[in-house]
């Protein structure tokens, strides 16, 4: 086969849509990632990740990149534990019990550095950088027009949806819309905690705290640029964020209106709001039906958010959309035709996505019920004896 006469279209550069250009071009196959900012630099990419090896690993696995990513990954950042708003503990895993570099179970990386490991084994003409696709148009029975915002246009013969919670693609195959999953969150980085805030940085670790209770949380996960991140969690209506008149772009401000979420918790809790000095930012939680299918239609797919977008309460997203990406690019090099190719990838995505989604829903019903903190150090307990 010619592997360069079909036309195969990703949009997004996130970390599904680099793994499957990455898998396929090891193959000798020519993709091109279409992405609407403007640059690898121009958006912040968020906190940490655990890798996990079922997914995460096993994609970069099949993109040939797994040894690089164990040169930058973070073994330590593994160790966690689970409090109540007391501070009192009920689940602890220190960077001393968990495994260690041969064993590989759940390596963190900072999303930035897995998405530049991603973006450098890719040839510098893959991304086409400003590119935000605004509608796609079925050409014929198979093909796509692409239109982007900046008047350009392309036609292809599989365009892939890898653009993230509200796709503009995914309408194509379903008529699903994320909705609100009644969970917000306000985030808060504290820069330098080592310096800056040793104590508070020693009671964190290296890993992640989460302190749950009230049908609320404080969830903090140290970053490989030596950040806190913190993450405050309440189980709220859509319009929660506006509704406690927090103001987001004066941090001093915000602080006292926090505090008084929590202003029953340990002071060594409410530390995360004292000692945070970088952005506020506010965010719902969107997710889409679970389990979210449709009929396979040539031409075009889904991968990551905009296939199964799901809470973060399983670490699962970025995951899976890399998994997505590599099972996509695996069907597609074994099979000559693209239709067939499509339809085996998404009857597999369906089957470990839609598992994965029930499991991320409950974990967000576990966080922000009554007891939450034995609840969910009883659940990491069975999974540790397992």
């Amino acid at each position: 086969m010619n592997h360069s006469s079909k036309r195969i279209a990703i949009i997004g550069a996130g970390p599904g849509g680099l793994t499957l250009a990455r898998v396929l071009q090891t193959a000798g196959y020519n993709p091109v990632v279409y992405e609407g900012e403007a640059s690898r630099y121009e958006r912040q990419q968020g906190g940490t990740l655990d890798l996990e090896t079922d997914s995460g690993q096993k994609a970069l696995q099949a993109a040939g990149l797994l040894e690089a990513f164990h040169q930058v990954c973070r073994f330590e950042g593994q160790s966690g534990k689970i409090v109540d708003k007391s501070g009192k503990v009920y689940h602890e895993d220190t960077a001393d019990e968990v495994p260690d570099a041969d064993h590989y179970s759940r390596p963190e990386i900072d999303r930035t550095v897995l998405r530049d490991l991603l973006l450098d084994s890719l040839r510098p003409d893959t991304i086409q950088w400003g590119y935000k696709c605004s509608e796609a148009i079925p050409v014929g029975d198979r093909q796509f027009e692409l239109h982007f915002d900046n008047g350009k246009m392309d036609v292809v013969d599989l365009v892939v949806a890898a653009d993230g919670a509200f796709s503009r693609i995914r309408p194509l195959v379903s008529e699903a819309k994320a909705e609100y999953s009644g969970v917000s969150m306000i985030e808060l980085n504290i820069l330098d905690a080592a310096n800056r805030s040793p104590e508070l940085a020693a009671f964190n670790g290296p890993g992640s705290v989460y302190a749950l209770d009230d049908r609320k949380g404080i969830m903090a996960q140290m970053n490989g640029d030596g950040r806190i991140r913190v993450y405050l969690g309440f189980q709220a209506e859509r319009d929660f964020l506006e509704s406690v008149d927090i103001p987001y772009d004066d941090l001093e401000k915000a602080k006292p209106k926090l505090l008084a979420l929590f202003a029953d918790w340990s002071d060594e809790l409410q530390n995360y709001i004292t000692s945070a000095n970088g952005v506020i930012t506010p965010r719902r939680i969107y997710m889409l039906p679970v389990p979210h299918t449709w009929e396979s239609r040539s031409g075009v797919t889904l991968i990551g958010d905009a296939a199964h977008l799901m809470s973060p309460f399983a670490g699962a997203g970025a995951n899976l959309a890399m998994l997505d990406g590599a099972e996509l690019a695996l069907s597609i090099i074994n099979n000559e035709d693209l239709d067939t190719a499509v339809r085996q990838y998404e009857l597999k995505m369906f089957e470990y996505a839609g598992a994965t989604a029930a499991e991320t829903k409950a974990n967000m019903e576990l966080f922000f019920s009554d007891n939450a903190a034995a609840k969910l150090g009883e659940l990491m307990r069975s999974y540790a004896e397992q």
